[in-house]
């Protein structure tokens, strides 16, 4: 009776410590780029259905790289603000990123005015 008693209180264990926290230890949170994230992988050669727990690592690289750089981006420029310009500044060391967020940068302004071309265009006149 004793030994049930302990296995089942091991199990407990088991259960609340692996699938409760995550690896900063503050326990479950909402995933963010999940669905994002399997889509990515398969797009770079993972299978279909990649793991749960390749998923999982490399969400918490992401959140972690976010977390960082806008913590950096807040501590340069205007104090306690993000602009776009904290991050390129950030990043001009790193030409493949600074390359893409150019390439981004320029790619929403060209939208932004095809944008208002087209609104003029159907409201202008």
């Amino acid at each position: 009776m004793a030994d049930e008693e302990e296995e089942a209180g091991f199990e407990e264990e088991l259960d609340d410590g692996s699938g409760g926290m995550d690896s900063s230890g503050h326990g479950r949170r909402k995933r963010l780029f999940s669905k994002e994230l399997r889509c990515m992988m398969y797009g770079f050669g993972d299978d279909q259905n990649p793991y749960t727990e390749s998923v999982d690592i490399l969400e918490d690289l992401v959140i972690e790289f976010i977390t960082e750089m806008t913590h950096k981006a807040m501590s340069i420029g205007r104090q306690g603000r993000v602009q776009v310009e904290d991050i390129v500044f950030l990043i001009r060391k790193d030409p493949r990123k600074f390359a893409r967020v150019k390439d981004l940068l320029t790619m929403n302004e060209e939208l932004k005015r095809a944008r208002k071309a087209f609104d003029e265009a159907n409201y202008g006149s």
